[in-house]
């Protein structure tokens, strides 16, 4: 994988995320069902909410000496598996309050572009220095995407899992 085909596989997830989210109405965004734990409206939230992160992209780095998709395959494989039920840090739970749609995605497509922008002007093999998840140590920049992109993979995942269930 290169950059030019994560940030393409970056695009196609956030657009499908956008889409499925665009497709509601506000109620629907908001429905809970009985099965699904969070909302449509609440898991944008969350990754809204999780986009905060891509600030680091333009935080402190330096060169690293190996590959800057090394974490890549381990991100994927566990995001992507939905076996697998995972519990978000605190930081990034959504509210139990009723989410606007229109602000909600507002704010999700300013992130997304800022990351788009971003990346055609930065160096993306540079090691990120102002925020690691412990478990991994830090990322590369492009380790990054790849990070936001398998996480919303697994909520768009989430999404048409709840859409199922919602009476439409």
């Amino acid at each position: 994988m290169n950059d030019k085909e994560l940030l393409n596989e970056y695009n196609t997830a956030t657009m499908e995320l956008l889409r499925l989210l665009s497709s509601l109405t506000e109620e629907q965004l908001n429905k809970r069902t009985k099965d699904s734990g969070w909302t449509v409206a609440q898991v944008g939230e969350h990754l809204n909410k999780s986009y905060e992160v891509s600030g680091v992209l333009n935080g402190k780095v330096k060169d690293i000496k190996r590959s800057p998709y090394e974490k890549l395959s381990e991100i994927q494989h566990l995001f992507l598996n939905f076996d697998i039920k995972m519990n978000s840090p605190k930081e990034i739970i959504p509210t139990e309050e009723f989410i606007n749609k229109e602000i909600l995605l507002t704010e999700l497509k300013s992130k997304i572009q800022w990351v788009n922008d971003f990346s055609k002007k930065m160096d993306l093999s540079k090691l990120c220095l102002d925020f690691e998840i412990p478990e991994y140590g830090p990322f590369t920049r492009i380790e990054w995407i790849g990070f936001n992109t398998a996480h919303t993979q697994r909520h768009i995942y989430q999404v048409k899992q709840i859409i199922r269930n919602i009476k439409i």
